[in-house]
């Protein structure tokens, strides 16, 4: 268990995957009664971007740091601003320091009846993310494995919400077990959103990881990915993938406009782009 998500914290996976969960919880606030988000890998919440890790790898440079810099089109402006809006709250007036990961992104937009569990099984960062939370009687931290924590947390007893798996793919089979998770959500609670994510390295693992996921008969599947580059023979990540099960019906329309957008702003050259298609074959998208 040494994955620390710090190095990689603001990199161009987390402009997907955040902007994504914020325009899902945008949606859920649609409906006046209340959601639960659940968080099972969720890292310590908050990062400082000047820490000595952050500065190490410096990724969120090509990430959060290029989009902020950037003057978007109208359209993508708005997709991204329930995101944004989270990020620019966190620093106020000045240059980037810190970045807020998914579970502080889940608490801001939340309403006051509405109800975040965040789940971290690393000890240390596990600590730091129950000091974030410990007088907020909204939020639920929980210490678990994160797969252990998904079963016995689904379903929530609101009967909406979304559930967020982000593993650290630190371990071989992590590709198995996201379908295993995505199984056991969608018969815990067939109604509910959820997003996984996961890198793309190997193209060969990710589309038998995909045509696993197809397999299980899920109607309401789509994938959407981004690549920043093209893949490398070395592994390496070349880009990040979300599936998401249950996706609002505005969903698809808001990738179809972001994904090319992040693909030209956070790209690296050849390679990059981006795919959205829905697992059980209605529609495929690629730019």
């Amino acid at each position: 268990m040494n994955y620390r998500h710090i190095y990689h914290a603001g990199n161009f996976a987390d402009v997907l995957k955040h902007a994504v969960l914020a325009l899902i919880i945008a949606h859920l606030k649609r409906k006046e009664a209340p959601f639960r988000i659940i968080d099972t890998h969720a890292g310590i919440g908050h990062y400082d971007l000047g820490s000595d890790e952050a500065q190490k790898t410096g990724e969120w440079q090509d990430g959060i740091g290029r989009i902020l810099a950037d003057s978007p089109p109208p359209d993508i402006a708005a997709i991204l601003a329930p995101y944004l809006g989270v990020v620019r709250a966190e620093n106020g007036p000045g240059p980037l320091k810190r970045y807020p990961g998914s579970p502080l992104i889940a608490r801001r937009l939340m309403r006051p009846a509405d109800r975040l569990v965040v789940n971290e099984a690393h000890p240390e960062d596990g600590a730091r993310l129950a000091a974030l939370f410990a007088k907020d009687r909204a939020v639920k931290v929980l210490a678990l494995d994160g797969w252990t924590a998904l079963k016995s947390l689904l379903p929530p007893k609101e009967r909406r919400g979304l559930v967020l798996i982000d593993p650290p793919f630190e371990e071989p089979g992590e590709f198995s077990r996201l379908v295993e998770g995505l199984a056991a959500a969608h018969r815990r609670f067939a109604t509910g959103t959820v997003i996984i994510w996961y890198p793309i390295k190997d193209e060969h693992a990710v589309r038998a990881f995909a045509r696993d996921a197809a397999g299980l008969g899920i109607p309401k599947l789509l994938s959407a990915e981004l690549l920043v580059r093209a893949p490398l023979s070395a592994g390496g990540l070349a880009g990040s993938g979300l599936l998401i099960l249950n996706p609002p019906f505005t969903l698809e329309a808001q990738l179809a406009a972001l994904l090319p957008y992040l693909a030209v702003s956070l790209g690296h050259g050849r390679g990059a782009g981006s795919r959205l298609s829905w697992l059980a074959g209605e529609r495929v998208t690629t730019s």
